[in-house]
Formats: structure tokens, sequence, C-alpha cells
């Protein structure tokens, strides 16, 4: 679904990527894993089109994801950031509808997708009335989820989408998280910093450093087949604390 081809990305100067080649197949669920600054949320902007590689190419359903193409293309791929993103002045529910509206859908389509999406999420009815200030972090995410999803994206890409949250609601949502990638059973390629969510979300797991891809497969493959050193510490630098204390 994705082919990128020694891809490179450098911002003032600075090398984010220095040349990748990444293939991600359909219906998976990939989590691309690393420290701060090892070149994820970059990837995922490529892969969205939101920025342009200064080498190589970024294939899309073999299309590239360049020029007049990236438009088009954009609205086959659902977006989450790690705040939600949502506009302010609009309610949960305007704001899952914006684009929708926009390209005309019609109001029984728009209300019959609301409320699948809804379920789905499980979000509160009462929620879509509200704007994001008078939502929780939790509700905010799922609000942001449900607008990804509108237009029934053939991939939903997110970006650290629940690293702002406390513990519990993060637990409760990528329980939900994980149900609704194998519900839907749509590409999904997921940013995240902690290990331990990139194994209970992931089919695949791709971890970076530097921006250069030190290893890639399943949760079992890291742990038990390290390509490196680096990929023995990043996993046991996330170890629980509390298994270092005694009873």
């Amino acid at each position: 679904m994705f082919l990128l081809s020694s891809v490179s990305k450098s911002f003032d100067g600075l090398t984010i990527l220095p040349a990748i080649d990444l293939t991600i197949a359909e219906g998976k669920t990939v989590v691309l894993v690393g420290p701060s600054g090892c070149g994820k949320s970059t990837l995922l902007r490529l892969l969205l089109g939101l920025v342009e590689p200064d080498a190589g190419h970024v294939c899309f359903r073999g299309q590239e994801m360049r020029g007049a193409n990236v438009l088009t293309l954009r609205h086959q791929i659902g977006y989450v950031i790690q705040d939600g993103g949502l506009f302010p002045h609009l309610t949960a529910r305007q704001n899952v509808t914006l684009l929708a509206s926009h390209l005309h859908w019609s109001q029984d389509r728009i209300e019959s997708r609301v409320t699948e999406l809804r379920e789905l999420t499980h979000l509160p009815v009462d929620a879509l009335d509200r704007f994001p200030v008078q939502l929780s972090g939790g509700q905010q995410q799922r609000v942001a989820l449900m607008r990804a999803l509108m237009l029934d994206p053939a991939v939903l890409l997110l970006d650290e989408p629940l690293g702002a949250l406390d513990p519990l609601i993060r637990a409760e949502l990528q329980k939900d998280l994980r149900e609704i990638f194998r519900s839907l059973g749509k590409t999904v390629v997921l940013v995240t910093h902690d290990i331990g969510e990139a194994a209970y979300l992931a089919d695949e797991i791709v971890m970076l450093r530097k921006g250069i891809i030190v290893q890639r497969g399943t949760i079992g493959d890291l742990l038990h087949r390290p390509a490196d050193s680096f990929v023995t510490e990043f996993i046991s630098a996330q170890r629980n604390p509390l298994e270092e204390v005694s009873p």
C-alpha cells in the first residue's frame, strides 16, 4: 500500500531521515517506535504528503505522493495527532462532519455515519454537541478518531494519539483502539515511543534510531532476536519500575 524508496528528509540542514526504504502492506497495523527525534513523526508526515522528500519517492497505492496527487490521495487517509487537533470553535459533531459537509454528503448519510462512528468509538451521545474544551482528553481523542474515519479512508495514520493522556484513560483507549483496528481491518500506521503500546497494538513494529530502521518485526523478534544492543537497551529502559520494588 505504501512504498518508500531511498527517501531522505532534512530540516534547516539537519538530516532527519538519511535514506529510508519501507513497504507497508495493506490491512496491517504497523507501529513506528523509537526515541524522540528519531524521525517517526517526519516519516508519518511523508506518508500523508504534509512534507515532500528531499530525495526518493513516497508512493501510495501505486501513485506518488507529490504535487497534484496529494490532495486527492489524502481523502483516502485518516490522520490523528497527539492533542486531537480539534477546531475549538466547532462542536464535536461539527468537527467530525466538516469535511463530509464540504464534500456535499446528504444529511441522512452524515447522520448515519456519525452514529456508526460514535458507537464504534464509545463516545457518549451528549458529547457530540459539546465544544472541545468541554470534553475530557479521552473524549477529544475519540472525536479526533471519528473525524479521521468519517470518510471511511483506506488508511489511518496516528501520531502519538495517546501520549498526553493519563494512565487509566490511556489503557482504556489502547484497548478500544486495538478492537477498532481489528474490526475495521484497515491499514494503520501509528507512532509511539512506548514499546508496551507498540507490542499491544502492532502486527509489526518498525524501530528507528537517528532516521534509520534498526529492526522490523514482531515484538517477539525484538525481544528474543534483537538486531543490536540498541534494541535491547531501548526495550529495557521502559521496564516497569514496580518490578524493581521489593514487597
